[in-house]
């Protein structure tokens, strides 16, 4: 009698870890974003505002909590992000070496539609650059964020960063970067829908 084999079971592409860290920094950015375009509509940088009805908060007394909320999720998800990455050595087998070379290559490959994704536990040197760019980007928003919150607790930092009203610049453009990286990931996604399942399943 013959036995038929079973399917094999699909690898793990995500943790659980990695997928929960994933899903409260994208509720950690909406919170942060939407809240912090009612705080930038009290005192535009620009000659723009966001229009109300995409911001969180309802007014700046309300916005400011919400976006503190935010703020504290984004930060604490954060740092245990990193520091599993590092500890785990994840970060060095994921994202590292980076190369200018490669970069090149893949993005060329990727605007002509060429930019295969057959392993999605590996990634093409477009996204080592774009999610190591994301971490440094998270730290500058904190950073500056800091400044905005405390700015007399830390002196230091304020002066690092110009002083008080150019950490506001910063963190707006930090913001905005981030905003633009997720609006991107957001298309990639669209193209190539198997990595949503692998980031809500795991495998």
């Amino acid at each position: 009698m013959s036995m038929t084999p079973s399917p094999e079971k699909p690898s793990l592409v995500h943790p659980l870890w990695l997928r929960l860290a994933h899903w409260l920094n994208a509720l950690a950015i909406l919170i942060m974003v939407t809240s912090g375009w009612r705080i930038y509509n009290a005192s535009p940088l620009f000659n723009f505002s966001f229009i109300n009805e995409l911001t969180l908060g309802g007014w700046l007394g309300g916005a400011l909590q919400w976006h503190f909320a935010g703020m504290w999720l984004f930060g604490v998800n954060g740092l245990c992000y990193l520091l599993i990455n590092l500890c785990s050595g994840r970060f060095k087998h994921r994202f590292w070496p980076l190369s200018l070379r490669q970069f090149c290559s893949d993005l060329t490959a990727a605007l002509r539609g060429r930019l295969r994704h057959a392993d999605p536990r590996h990634y093409n040197m477009v996204q080592r650059v774009a999610y190591v760019f994301v971490m440094a980007d998270s730290m500058l928003i904190a950073f500056s964020g800091l400044v905005l919150w405390k700015s007399v607790q830390f002196p230091l930092l304020r002066e690092l960063l110009g002083g008080y009203e150019a950490a506001r610049y910063i963190h707006f453009f930090a913001m905005s970067a981030l905003v633009g990286f997720a609006v991107i990931h957001l298309v990639m996604v669209a193209l190539v829908p198997r990595t949503l399942l692998a980031m809500l399943r795991g495998r």
